[in-house]
């Protein structure tokens, strides 16, 4: 946060805004700073660059530039690990701060590219997942009137016949025609209405752990990480749970049932979800150590009856997508060998046109 009251005006900024002395130790960050860092005044406060960030050598490089010629510098695709595996891409811009003409220290402000590209991603996603709902909407209405049609002719004609076998053959027909009408009520998800309340993201977890390990009782292990400052969020709980229980057995699959799996918590602030940008969002992950998302597949996994596995449905996904859509939130992925990633964004609040 920053003190001076000059200064505080970026408290409520969306860009991160950082601000060092001239020996280039941190003296203030701005919330949206934390964020970007993932971490907190009070753990970095007084860190000189090159402790803040090690390999940030680029963005120092334009600090001392911006120190020895007394003029303000720019510099465009920095990359800065933030955490082990962890590294962002940014945009700096660096103003000289005087008191009268000595040069008393440095403003650092950083727009985050990668985070635009995300948002540009993640808004053509929920595009593409309503129009993939309206699809799905008018296919199965084509496809459930002939089903109710094909059904119906089929016990008509099993009560006029008196042979077993040719009974058989009527039985079987009706059995698809209702395999085939499920198959379709579950490529549209829950239909029905959200009871809302309050709910705990951790109950949740909680809920979906005891069911996999009642599943899985050999080779699997389950690691929680949560911050347990975290509030309830507005939602359903039931649907909640079988959202999350949908990717977290898709990940076991992808394990074969041997692995572990993180569940993990977090808030994230000033983050945009479609067109609206929140003041706190909930972020829930659920992290597995399998063999990774083949890339070809990743940007289709949320699509109906699209699955990397010869004997899945590829529909859990889908549902899990369709759920924290109500919701208001959104679901990514990012994947690796030995480390996929399903992240989950739910708002905490109204959020900002």
């Amino acid at each position: 946060m920053f003190t001076d009251p000059r200064l505080q005006i970026f408290d409520n900024l969306s860009t991160a805004v950082l601000a060092f002395d001239t020996e280039l130790r941190l003296i203030a960050i701005n919330p949206a700073g934390e964020q970007m860092l993932q971490t907190g005044q009070r753990s970095i406060a007084g860190k000189n660059i090159s402790k803040l960030l090690p390999r940030g050598k680029q963005l120092k490089k334009v600090l001392e530039r911006t120190l020895n010629r007394a003029q303000s510098f720019s510099a465009r695709g920095v990359h800065l690990a933030i955490a082990p595996g962890k590294v962002i891409v940014v945009d700096c811009f660096v103003t000289p701060m005087y008191e009268g003409s000595e040069i008393v220290g440095l403003l650092v402000e950083m727009n985050q590219i990668d985070r635009l590209l995300r948002l540009t991603r993640d808004e053509s996603a929920l595009d593409r997942h309503e129009a993939n709902r309206a699809i799905l909407k008018g296919l199965a209405h084509e496809i459930k009137n002939p089903l109710g049609g094909l059904r119906g002719a089929a016990q008509l004609l099993q009560q006029e016949l008196q042979s077993k076998e040719l009974k058989e053959y009527t039985r079987i027909i009706i059995h698809e025609a209702d395999r085939l009408r499920t198959l379709v009520d579950r490529m549209m998800g829950p239909t029905q209405p959200l009871q809302h309340a309050p709910v705990n993201i951790h109950d949740v977890f909680q809920h979906v752990r005891k069911l996999l390990l009642a599943e899985n009782t050999v080779g699997l292990t389950i690691q929680c990480d949560y911050d347990p400052s975290l509030p309830e969020f507005i939602g359903d709980k039931e649907q909640m749970i079988q959202a999350v229980l949908n990717i977290a057995r898709n990940a076991i699959q992808a394990m074969n049932g041997k692995g572990k799996l993180i569940f993990r918590s977090r808030i994230s602030r000033q983050f945009t979800i479609g067109h609206k940008r929140y003041r706190l969002v909930l972020r829930a992950e659920i992290e597995d150590n399998g063999p990774g998302i083949a890339p070809e597949m990743l940007d289709a996994i949320f699509y109906p009856l699209v699955s990397g596995r010869p004997e899945g449905t590829g529909l859990g996904l889908a549902i899990a997508q369709d759920v924290i859509n109500k919701h208001g939130g959104l679901v990514e992925a990012k994947s690796q060998p030995g480390q996929t990633v399903f992240t989950i964004y739910l708002p905490l609040e109204n959020g900002d046109d």
